[in-house]
């Protein structure tokens, strides 16, 4: 902890997660395998193989983004990551609201990577994937997921270091066994647009409508802060560990694109819709049925792992933010098991995503919809720390970690803020249907969401009923430097 107050009032967690098991946790809930499957396809129909360049682009931008992460995380290693961040950069009213969006934005993803798992199941054991047998598999996962959780930090932790092998297994060593052994197309092909064109007759808007290839993977790195009162050393292994998620991240996924965009032998057919789902396809070419099968089997514990993570980041957001008494039944929520793990945040992590599951049964065509809204939450949750991070910077801040980027803050600073606005836009632009709602759904998301939490704001004055410290960036680092 940071903060003599905080120690008094925070129940104990046990640190046990050391730095390559926080990396792995993020890694694994960043997931490029999960990334590159779900959404392959799509990128390379609306923008073909150059749209593999959108995994550099956005690494480099949420790499900025983690720089600014690490700063505050280095200075204030509090369980919760963007919520007490948020709160010790600017205050209680703005970090309720981020973590509000960012709580929903998690519920949302939890949901659909657990329903794009239910399809490797339901392939694996060769049954068809029914909307109510992937309602079924859904909350059998979610619950599974939920049981291992609960079991202690330390087998959060081996879970994890399994999901990033497997992640590493399906994802990097599958792509190089694709270049070497099966390669149909030349490296040039990365170049090539093939002729696509956007909706205005050139290839730049058809390139930028692929840009939720890298989008949708670069967010996670963020759960190795948000654990961070069970890390080993937290103010130095926790900007070190987000750092690596990144990194390897970008690497497997630039890998894994590789090695299936260059084994296609016709991607023509790919990009016109002939192959809808070419994974799949690829794979059986090149490692036969049983080693498609094989591969499933580590796709799916790799998804699992990531669902793990996920759920693990949820809880914890959940708890830091009933710990503060900002949520109904913040005493009951706040309770730690005697294994130290959140157990009554963890119920309600696994019960949202859960009740969204059975509306995605009666709805399943909005699958897709919420997936992007939950992207677009994480981001304006995401940059409502670098935004407030900036406005300290302004105001005279040093950071006063122990891990620090120096004189190069500020500017590092503001581009990881114009990079999130470019990327926020991205994803707001209206997609194709016929309906307001079906054109807007993003928007329309975050309006619910974001109108919802500044109603209860304004009934129930959540923030008005935590004495936890406040916009105090400066005076702490001024504080910690006298001590030093």
């Amino acid at each position: 902890m940071t903060n003599n107050q905080e120690k008094n009032t925070a129940p104990t967690f046990e640190r046990s997660i050391g730095l390559i098991s926080n990396f792995s946790l993020g890694f694994t809930y960043l997931s490029p395998l999960t990334a590159v499957y779900s959404l392959f396809a799509l990128a390379i129909t609306l923008a073909g193989p150059a749209s593999i360049w959108w995994i550099l682009i956005v690494a480099f931008g949420q790499l900025l983004v983690a720089l600014v992460f690490g700063e505050t995380a280095s200075q204030y290693p509090i369980t919760g990551g963007l919520y007490p961040w948020a709160r010790r950069l600017w205050g209680k009213k703005y970090a309720w609201m981020a973590a509000w969006i960012y709580l929903w934005a998690l519920v949302v993803t939890i949901t659909s990577i657990a329903e794009y798992s239910a399809g490797f199941v339901a392939s694996l054991l060769n049954y068809t994937n029914s909307a109510s047998h992937a309602l079924i598999t859904t909350v059998v996962l979610l619950i599974l997921v939920m049981v291992m959780n609960m079991s202690g930090t330390k087998n959060l932790a081996r879970v994890a270091r399994i999901g990033f092998w497997c992640e590493i297994v399906s994802v990097i060593a599958l792509g190089i066994y694709l270049l070497i052994f099966h390669r149909a197309q030349p490296f040039s092909i990365v170049f090539d647009s093939m002729g696509i064109l956007g909706s205005d007759g050139t290839y730049t808007s058809a390139f930028l409508s692929a840009s939720l290839l890298g989008l949708f993977m670069f967010f996670g790195f963020e759960a190795c802060g948000n654990v961070a009162e069970e890390v080993k050393n937290p103010s130095k292994q926790i900007p070190v560990a987000m750092i690596l998620s990144i990194v390897f991240g970008a690497i497997s996924a630039v890998v894994s694109i590789l090695g299936y965009l260059l084994a296609s032998p016709n991607l023509k057919d790919i990009i016109s819709g002939k192959i809808a789902d070419p994974i799949p396809a690829i794979l059986t070419d090149a490692l036969g049925p049983t080693g498609a099968s094989i591969f499933i089997v580590i796709a799916i514990i790799a998804m699992l792992s990531c669902i793990l993570s996920l759920q693990a980041a949820l809880s914890r957001l959940v708890f830091s933010f009933s710990r503060d008494n900002m949520l109904p039944k913040s005493g009951w929520l706040s309770q730690l098991s005697k294994k130290g793990v959140p157990d009554n945040a963890m119920i309600v992590s696994c019960l949202l995503p859960l009740i969204i599951c059975v509306w995605v049964y009666f709805s399943p065509d909005n699958l897709a919809k919420i997936t992007a809204f939950a992207v677009a939450g994480i981001y304006v949750s995401f940059q409502m720390v670098v935004l407030a991070a900036l406005r300290q910077r302004l105001k005279g801040w040093k950071p006063a970690g122990e891990w620090s980027i120096g004189s190069a803050g500020m500017a590092v600073n503001i581009m990881a803020l114009l990079y999130g606005i470019m990327a926020i836009y991205l994803l707001i632009q209206p997609s194709v249907g016929q309906t307001f709602l079906d054109r807007w759904v993003v928007l329309v998301g975050l309006a619910i969401v974001i109108g919802s939490g500044m109603i209860y704001m304004f009934i129930a004055k959540p923030y008005g009923q935590s004495d936890a410290p406040e916009n105090d960036a400066i005076e702490f680092s001024n504080k910690r430097r006298q001590l030093n």
